[in-house]
């Protein structure tokens, strides 16, 4: 009896060794996951401006000189006024058509 005590214990104690051990935390969390899309998310963006950049300074080196003026005088123009879009010069718009 003892034999057979001793032999069901070592089968045992070779069934928990040989085992994996199992954890109920293993990989990554929610936040730990939202945390890394948020990162990939922030580098896609600025990958993106980075792109948009090299394009637009690309498209300024195949313009010729007096149109890269000409786009750099509208730029100006354009950021003095903001949103509303090129206003008319005070003479045309005091003797201009009324509609």
């Amino acid at each position: 009896m003892a034999r057979y005590l001793l032999r069901a214990l070592l089968l045992v104690a070779l069934a928990f060794a040989a085992a994996p051990p199992v954890r109920a935390q293993e990989g990554i969390g929610k936040e730990e996951q939202e945390k890394i899309q948020g990162k990939r998310k922030k580098n896609d963006a600025k990958e993106v401006r980075k792109e948009e950049k090299r394009l637009y300074k690309q498209h300024l080196a195949n313009q010729d000189k007096a149109t890269r003026k000409r786009m750099k005088r509208h730029k100006r123009r354009a950021d003095q006024q903001g949103n509303t879009g090129h206003r008319e010069p005070f003479l045309r718009r005091l003797f201009g058509p009324k509609h």
